[in-house]
């Protein structure tokens, strides 16, 4: 089984598994650490916990609860399985205003509402979104228990206490966009839970905290690109990204052009600028 790391927040993980198990691999039992969501990107392997037999195909959840034990099988298929995985702590669910009693081991078939946030979490963790991967973390979870208990999470109502708070939070994050923040720093700031402050956010501006704090960056790179301050690695870190080819790619996928590219623009036009102010003075 190999295991990459894609995020550690305190309460929060979120980890790649791609495991090569095949039909003759002795399962053996395991037991959950915590709340946790996985996401079958690809393959098949079977699951049994609490008296239950499961097999899971790609778009399938497993599902883990602290203490309860499991066992995946692979006796279907020898090509092994891929996984995103969510693991949450009960402090962090309640934190979210998530609640963890519907959460039971065990497995759900692909589902629409769960497949496409999962995916989007997919896209955040290649770096082909701009929503954070604990953003859609907050919103999967809640996604999840409102399925199982047929629990509606509404939006809520928004009022100018709220509205006042979301601007404030977008200030603040103008003002700290060059730091590495994450979703319960921001809502820790706003003194509400991370899952109601995302929502909330989302309503007032019409994105969430992760998109308007990356561009944020993007303004500000493309302010530094055309002032021309600067190598492209002192633009990014400058505005706030901590990896230079993340940096590029999301530049790329904003501006229809690379970070270099748009800085030749950028002096073409205003080259083109000069010269007509020129002619016609």
């Amino acid at each position: 089984m190999l295991a990459s790391t894609l995020l550690k927040d305190g309460a929060l993980r979120v980890i790649d598994y791609r495991c090569s198990a095949g039909p003759h691999d002795r399962p053996f039992v395991e037991q959950h650490g915590c709340f946790s969501l996985s996401y079958v990107r690809r393959g098949s392997f079977g699951c049994r916990t609490r008296g239950r037999a499961f097999e899971l195909v790609a778009g399938s959840l497993l599902i883990g609860r602290p203490g309860e034990e499991y066992l995946c099988t692979h006796e279907h298929h020898a090509r092994g399985d891929e996984c995103l995985s969510f693991h949450f702590s009960e402090g962090l669910l309640d934190a979210w205003g998530v609640p963890a009693a519907p959460w039971r081991s065990g497995a759900l078939p692909p589902l629409a509402p769960l497949g496409v946030l999962a995916e989007r979490a997919q896209a955040a963790a290649d770096g082909r979104s701009d929503l954070g991967l604990d953003e859609v973390a907050a919103l999967l979870a809640g996604r999840f228990v409102a399925i199982v208990s047929g629990q509606r999470f509404d939006p809520p109502e928004v009022t100018l206490r709220d509205r006042r708070r979301a601007v404030r939070a977008a200030l603040w994050l103008d003002a700290h966009a060059r730091e590495p923040l994450a979703l319960e720093r921001v809502a820790r700031e706003c003194r509400v839970s991370a899952f109601h402050f995302l929502r909330l956010f989302a309503r007032v501006t019409g994105v969430t905290p992760h998109q308007y704090l990356v561009r944020t960056r993007l303004r500000r790179a493309a302010r530094l690109l055309s002032q021309d301050a600067g190598s492209i690695a002192a633009v990014a870190y400058e505005a706030g990204f901590g990896d230079l080819s993340n940096f590029i790619r999301t530049f790329r996928r904003a501006a229809g052009a690379s970070p270099r590219h748009f800085r030749r623009a950028t002096r073409r036009d205003r080259k083109i600028l000069q010269d007509r102010l020129a002619a016609s003075s």
